[in-house]
C-alpha cells in the first residue's frame, strides 16, 4: 500500500476543487491518503471534497486545520469547538477518518492541535491581519495555550504495542526551524501562529519516524534529529513557487 500526503487544498478556489475531481478514480484504490488540514470552512465543500477523495483512495486520514474551524457566517452561538465536532462527523459520514489507524505494524497517528504562541507572542499587527482571530470563536477563557491543550487532549496518544513504524500527522508545524532560511524576515511576523512545540513533544513520545504537516504552504522534506518531516501543501492557486500542487507518495507500508 502506498501512502500519499497533501495538505491545504483550499477547495473554496474552483481550480483547487477541479484538481481534486480530476484525480483518477482507479489508480489509488489500494492506497491511503494523509490529508493534513485546511480543506474549507464551508461544510458543504468540506464534505464534498472528503467524499471525492474517499471514492478514490482505500483510506483517507484527515486532520482538521485552522480554516476548517472557522465559523464565518454561522450561528453566532456556535464555537470553533462545535465546528470541530461537526467537521469530525462530516469526515466520518463521507468515508474519512480523524482517528489513529494501523496497517500491519505501521501506526498512523493524528496529532490534533493549535498554535500556542510558544513560537513567539503575536503583536497587534499580526492580530489585525490574521484571519483566525476573527473567523474562529472560542468559549470564554480560551486563550491560544488553552485551545492548544484542549485540542491535544481530545486525542490521547494511541498504544504502540506491536508497532514497528510510526507516522504522525498534524496541520500545524511542530517546530519553528521547519521554516527555511530563505523566507524573508518580513514574513516572520507569522511565527507565533505557525505551530506548537507541544506537537513535537507528542510525536517524539510516540517515537515517530515520519511526521506529515501542513499550514505553512512551504513544501519541505527534511530530516531533523532523526525524524523525517514532510509538508506537501497544495496551496492557493497563485502559490506556484512554494507549493508543488501535486500528490506526494511519502511511504510504502
Amino acid at each position: 500500500m502506498r501512502l500519499f500526503a497533501v495538505s491545504d487544498l483550499h477547495v473554496d478556489y474552483p481550480d483547487n476543487a477541479q484538481w481534486v475531481q480530476s484525480l483518477s478514480r482507479w489508480d489509488y484504490r489500494d492506497d491511503a491518503l494523509i490529508l493534513a488540514g485546511d480543506i474549507s470552512h464551508r461544510p458543504q465543500l468540506l464534505g464534498a471534497c472528503l467524499g471525492e477523495l474517499a471514492a478514490r483512495f482505500g483510506r483517507v486520514l484527515f486532520v482538521p486545520g485552522n480554516h476548517d474551524l472557522w465559523v464565518l457566517g454561522e450561528d453566532p452561538g456556535k464555537t470553533s469547538l462545535d465546528k470541530l465536532d461537526e467537521v469530525r462527523r462530516l469526515a466520518h459520514d463521507h468515508g474519512a477518518t480523524t482517528r489513529a489507524w494501523r496497517h500491519g505494524a505501521t501506526l498512523v497517528a493524528p496529532l490534533l492541535g493549535w498554535y500556542d504562541h510558544g513560537f513567539g507572542e503575536p503583536g497587534e499587527e499580526l492580530k489585525q491581519m490574521w484571519m483566525d482571530y476573527r473567523a474562529c470563536r472560542w468559549p470564554p477563557g480560551y486563550d491560544a495555550a488553552r485551545i492548544a491543550a484542549h485540542l491535544a487532549a481530545l486525542d490521547p496518544l494511541p498504544p504502540r504495542e506491536g508497532v514497528a513504524r510510526t507516522i504522525t500527522v498534524s496541520h500545524f508545524l511542530p517546530r519553528l526551524d521547519l521554516i527555511p532560511d530563505y523566507v524573508p524576515a518580513r514574513h516572520r511576523i507569522l511565527d507565533p501562529v505557525l505551530g506548537s512545540a507541544g506537537i513535537e513533544r507528542r510525536l517524539r513520545a510516540l517515537g515517530a519516524d515520519l511526521h506529515v504537516y501542513g499550514h505553512s504552504h512551504i513544501n519541505r522534506d527534511v530530516v531533523l534529529d532523526g525524524v523525517r518531516y514532510v509538508n506537501n501543501a497544495f496551496g492557493y492557486p497563485q502559490e506556484t513557487g512554494i507549493a508543488a500542487r501535486r500528490l506526494l507518495c511519502v511511504e510504502e507500508i
